[in-house]
């Protein structure tokens, strides 16, 4: 058997829309953190079957990192295509997604739950044919939002003066995600979810 195979995978999924054109909306901040990860860690995406894929070691651990190109309505075309590639175990995936019901800059950890009326999310629980997944759902709510269709919101580009904090929080994000790796969901849960 190879060495590879013998090692726990996890399939970290951010959510969001490929192309020039969303690169900087607010869908698109699975994509961000990801990319944010990409940095630190010193790795970069390859453009593969349905998604930009990255692939590295974290101790004994073999982590997928995974853009979905299938735009947001489609992103559970992906997840599911590359967990069944790596043959990855449902507790050991984690989608990242924003989320407009939550206040901006804070985070949410859940073991299973509903869309919200996010559509990645949505069609990710009728391709894996559950909602137990693990999902990390970044605040994009400000005052003014319900003033806007959802759509449109969305799909706005961050402000200039929301690009900072936005950086600071997603170095949170990082640390939520990589406890999760490594502690497990509900350790990472009662670390994380009263801040």
């Amino acid at each position: 058997m190879n060495i590879l195979q013998k090692k726990e995978k996890f399939l970290i999924i951010g959510l969001g829309n490929p192309g020039n054109l969303y690169k900087k909306t607010r869908h698109n901040l699975g994509f961000m953190i990801l990319d944010q990860i990409s940095k630190k860690y010193f790795f970069s995406f390859s453009k593969k079957k349905l998604g930009l894929i990255s692939s590295f070691m974290y101790g004994d651990k073999l982590l997928f990192f995974l853009k979905p190109s299938t735009y947001m309505n489609y992103s559970g075309v992906a997840v599911k295509y590359w967990m069944t590639k790596e043959k990855i175990i449902l507790k050991n995936i984690l989608v990242i997604s924003d989320d407009i019901y939550l206040d901006f800059g804070s985070f949410r950890l859940r073991g299973q739950g509903g869309s919200g009326g996010h559509n990645g999310l949505k069609n990710i629980e009728k391709e894996i044919e559950t909602s137990n997944y693990a999902r990390l759902r970044f605040g994009i709510k400000k005052n003014n939002f319900f003033s806007k269709k959802t759509d449109s919101y969305v799909l706005e580009n961050w402000k200039n003066e929301e690009i900072d904090y936005l950086l600071l929080k997603l170095d949170i994000g990082i640390k939520i995600i990589f406890s999760f790796i490594k502690n497990g969901l509900q350790k990472t849960m009662n670390m994380f979810n009263r801040h």
